[in-house]
């Protein structure tokens, strides 16, 4: 048996979700190399990783950690390229803008809910807190959004 049984199966079913996480953290090309920190973290320290009670939640903090670190300038905000050549869906560019504006914690959480659509119990169990705390910043973050895009609801 191999020391990194299980690993294929691991990256099959979280890769896309710390992928997404990873980039509504820090932007598109950013959290690709975050989540594939993370996922070259968790490859080599599988035996250490694979018995955690949120894998996925760690590597999280692992990538985003990484990131830190070769980011000089910790209040650089995330690219979000919605150029007609990126292959993502392309959305309002003002939109881009407020949410760099957002603090990392609504940001993700409203990307995470609203754009990629986990439940709010998904993205508590990735920061390992209550579904009440996502919902909060999630909360928060869209009214700042409203308010900056002058929408009103």
């Amino acid at each position: 048996m191999s020391s990194r049984d299980g690993f294929d199966e691991f990256v099959a079913t979280y890769e896309r979700r710390l992928r997404q996480a990873l980039t509504a953290a820090f932007g598109i090309d950013q959290g690709r190399e975050a989540a594939a920190d993370a996922l070259a973290y968790a490859w080599e320290h599988w035996d250490r990783v694979a018995p955690m009670a949120n894998p996925a939640g760690y590597l999280f903090v692992v990538g985003r950690d990484r990131h830190r670190r070769r980011v000089r300038d910790r209040r650089s905000r995330p690219v979000f390229d919605v150029g007609p050549e990126r292959a993502e869906p392309w959305c309002e560019p003002a939109l881009v803008a407020q949410l760099a504006g957002l603090s990392d914690r609504e940001r993700i959480a409203v990307m995470l809910v609203n754009a990629f659509e986990w439940t709010l119990t998904e993205v508590a169990d990735l920061w390992g807190v209550s579904k009440s705390t996502v919902q909060t910043h999630a909360e928060r973050g869209m009214t700042k959004l409203r308010a900056g895009m002058g929408v009103t609801s």
